[in-house]
């Protein structure tokens, strides 16, 4: 991982906690059918941040190593998942997982694999996969076409986003990932879901992304407002609905 995708949520850690979506069961019921995953299937999720994903396997049942860069971030999934005698929370990096070698039966990723040193991190997920293993690259697409406020809310970003059109994600190519997983083919799958928020939920989901301008920092006041005026603009009963597409790219690299 580059050192400041180490470092860039930190501040952020409350509203992701808060705000983020989980991923569809789908997720699960793919992986079941085509991958083999059982409740006794091992688990490490690079990169895992609060541990979003990691609870989704846990209440399949698996044993989950949440590998997490960031302290404050693995601290917010301890204090949430900790109480669970199946997860481990690991001080380690995609590329310097710290996982015993051929010990893991699937690596995860959501949300993060556009961070990653992506040879060095293939290397690592290679040695800790047990043999047939699976990799799994997870992102929840935000709509950001279909409607006027998936729209205004994309634009938002772009005028007032401190970095965002060099760090989102989508500059990860299919080509890319069909590359990372070479000589192997790699599935996709697609599926549908969504978030309702009140004012002070938007705002949140706001600003839990590390391109959003912090307080005191250039554009801030002025996103927050954009913000304001947009779910004033769109808002049907007091809430306004973001879509995503939640996309994943799975094989087996090892």
């Amino acid at each position: 991982m580059a050192s400041d995708s180490r470092t860039r949520f930190s501040d952020r850690v409350e509203d992701y906690v808060r705000y983020r979506p989980s991923y569809p069961s789908d997720v699960l019921d793919t992986l079941r059918n085509e991958c083999g995953l059982t409740a006794s299937s091992t688990i490490a999720d690079i990169g895992a941040g609060t541990g979003i994903l990691s609870q989704l396997f846990l209440l399949n049942g698996n044993t989950v190593y949440a590998v997490e860069p960031n302290e404050p971030m693995r601290r917010a999934a301890i204090v949430w998942l900790g109480g669970n005698s199946k997860f481990h929370a690991v001080a380690g990096s995609a590329e310097e997982a710290t996982l015993a070698a051929a010990s893991m039966d699937f690596v995860t990723v959501a949300q993060a694999f556009h961070w990653f040193n992506r040879a060095r991190a293939k290397t690592e997920f290679t040695r800790i996969l047990r043999p047939n293993g699976w990799v799994v690259l997870l992102w929840n697409d935000r709509d950001e076409t279909s409607t006027l406020f998936a729209r205004d809310y994309e634009q938002l970003l772009v005028t007032f986003g401190k970095d965002y059109l060099q760090v989102k994600h989508r500059n990860i190519s299919e080509s890319d990932i069909a590359e990372f997983f070479q000589p192997a083919p790699v599935r996709v799958r697609r599926f549908s879901t969504s978030q309702d928020f009140d004012l002070d939920g938007l705002l949140g989901r706001l600003r839990s992304s590390s391109y959003v301008p912090a307080p005191g920092q250039r554009n801030h006041d002025e996103i927050m407002q954009s913000a304001r005026d947009l779910f004033a603009r769109y808002q049907v009963g007091g809430i306004v609905r973001m879509e995503y597409d939640t996309v994943m790219y799975y094989g087996q690299i090892a």
